[in-house]
C-alpha cells in the first residue's frame, strides 16, 4: 500500500543490496557501539545469475500452497529437474542451480559459464537475467551482544511499543522474519522452529548468529512476561527465514528464495518483515509484489538519507505492502531514514530496545527497527495513524502508524 504514490517499474540488471544500516544513539540500555556499522560495497557473485523463466509453452501449472516446509522443498526439487531438462541445450545441471523459485517468480539462480549465459540470453524461454549480488555488513565494534547470555534483565516496555499502541495483545497470525535468522530458543520469543528455514546452504540453521533478526523479532512479538522487552504483538508466533549469515552477508537470490518460501507457506493476515534492501532489482521487486497477494509485508525504507524510490524492495507498491520510515521518541525524523512518496508510515527507529542473539537484549537504531513496529501493528489488524512525523525532509510528513 502506497499512500502517496504508485510506483512505476523499470528494469535494472544489477542489484546492489545491503542489510539496512543499524545506526546507534546513546541510551540507558546497552547499545551496540556501531557508529561504524556501514555496509561494504556489494559485489557481483562471480558467475552467478538470477534467471526468470518465460513459460511460453505453458509447461508450469500454478503451484499449490505448501502444506509443510517439506512439501515446498519437494516442489522446488521438481522445478529444478524441470529447468535442467528445459535448458539441456545450455548444459544446465542440478548442481549448478543454487536456488529455485516457483510461488512468486518462475525461475532459478545458477552458476553459469560465459557460454551458458550467452545461450540463455538468446533463449525465448528466458524472460530476464540479473547478476546475483553479495550483501555484507562490516563488523561491529566492541561487544554487540548487549545483555547476551547470563541472567535476563527485568522487563520494560520499549517506548516504540507504547507509541504505536502495542504491548497488550498477541496476534493469532504469524510473523515471518526474513533476515539473519532468529534466536530459536530465546526465552522472550515464541519461535516456530519447525517452519523456520535457512537459505544459506544445506548445512545452515535458521538460528541467528548476527543479532539483527532477533532484534526485529522482539520488536514484533517479545513476550509480556517478567523479563526483557515487550513486543507490539507480544507472544505472536515468529518464523525465522534466514537469508543472511553471522557476518550479515547473503545474496539477492537467497533473499528471493526466502520471499518465495514465505509466499508458499503463509496464511492470509500473516505479516512478513523485510528489514533489508539496497539498489534496484526487478526480480526482487516482483517476488515481493507477487507474495503480497498472500500476506502483508512491512518493508524498511532504508538508511541512506535518500529517496526510498531508489531502493528495492522499499519502492514496491501493493495493497498489502507498507514501507516504513524512522523517527525518534519525540516523533522527530531520524536523520538516516530514507523518505519520499514510496513511504506509507513512520515508526520508532532510534535507540529501540529489543531481544538479541544468545538470549540477550540490545538497543539499536535504523529503519530496520521501525519496520517491525509496523509489522506488529499489521498483525493486530488494519493500521491507523496518530499524528505525523516532525521534520520529514520531503515536505509531506509521513503518518505515524498506530494500532
Amino acid at each position: 500500500m502506497k499512500i502517496k504514490s504508485i510506483l512505476k517499474y523499470s528494469f535494472v540488471g544489477v542489484l546492489s543490496m545491503t542489510l539496512i544500516n543499524c545506526q546507534t544513539d546513546s541510551t540507558e540500555h546497552p547499545v551496540v557501539e556501531a557508529e561504524n556499522v556501514t555496509f561494504e560495497e556489494s559485489q557481483a557473485i562471480p558467475g552467478s545469475y538470477i534467471v526468470v523463466y518465460n513459460d511460453i509453452h505453458n509447461k508450469l501449472a500454478p503451484l499449490q500452497k505448501a502444506a509443510t516446509p517439506e512439501v515446498y522443498e519437494r516442489q522446488m526439487q521438481d522445478l529444478k529437474a524441470m529447468y535442467v531438462e528445459e535448458f539441456k541445450m545450455a548444459k544446465l545441471t542440478e548442481a549448478s542451480i543454487t536456488q529455485t523459485f516457483g510461488h512468486t517468480l518462475n525461475g532459478f539462480a545458477a552458476n553459469l559459464t560465459d557460454e551458458q549465459l550467452r545461450l540463455l540470453k538468446g533463449d525465448s524461454r528466458v524472460k530476464s537475467i540479473e547478476r546475483d549480488m553479495t550483501i555484507k555488513i562490516a563488523p561491529y565494534r566492541g561487544k554487540p551482544g548487549g545483555n547476551g547470555g547470563g541472567s535476563s534483565p527485568d522487563q520494560q516496555i520499549p517506548y516504540g511499543t507504547l507509541r504505536v499502541g502495542g504491548g497488550t495483545t498477541a496476534s493469532a497470525h504469524t510473523a515471518w522474519v526474513i533476515d539473519s535468522g532468529v534466536d530459536l530458543d530465546h526465552p522472550d520469543l515464541n519461535v516456530d522452529e519447525a517452519r523456520s528455514r535457512s537459505f544459506l546452504g544445506k548445512n545452515s540453521t535458521p538460528d541467528d548468529q548476527n543479532g539483527h533478526g532477533t532484534h526485529v523479532a522482539g520488536t514484533i512479538g517479545a513476550l509480556n512476561n517478567s523479563i526483557g522487552s515487550v513486543g507490539v504483538a507480544p507472544g505472536t508466533t515468529i518464523v525465522a527465514v534466514r537469508v543472511l549469515d553471522r557476518r550479515g552477508s547473503g545474496s539477492t537470490s537467497g533473499v528471493i528464495a526466502g520471499v518465495d518460501y514465505v509466499a508458499a507457506n503463509a496464511s492470509s493476515n500473516d505479516v512478513a518483515n523485510m528489514s533489508l534492501g539496497g539498489g534496484v532489482s526487478t526480480a526482487l521487486d516482483n517476488a515481493v509484489l507477487a507474495a503480497s497477494s498472500r500476506l502483508k509485508f512491512a518493508l524498511a525504507a532504508g538508511n541512506e538519507s535518500d529517496n526510498a524510490n531508489n531502493h528495492s524492495p522499499a519502492r514496491v507498491n501493493g495493497n498489502n505492502i507498507y514501507t516504513i520510515s524512522a523517527m525518534n521518541s519525540s516523533d522527530n525524523w531520524a536523520s538516516f531514514s530514507n523518505y519520499g512518496s514510496a513511504v506509507d508510515y513512520c515508526a520508532p527507529g532510534v535507540s529501540v530496545y529489543s531481544t538479541w542473539k544468545g538470549g540477550g537484549y540490545n538497543s539499536i537504531s535504523g529503519t530496520s527497527m521501525a519496520a517491525p513496529h509496523a509489522a506488529g501493528v499489521l498483525l493486530l489488524g488494519n493500521p491507523s495513524s496518530d499524528g505525523t512525523v516532525k521534520g520529514d525532509p520531503d515536505g509531506n510528513p509521513d503518518p505515524i502508524i498506530h494500532n
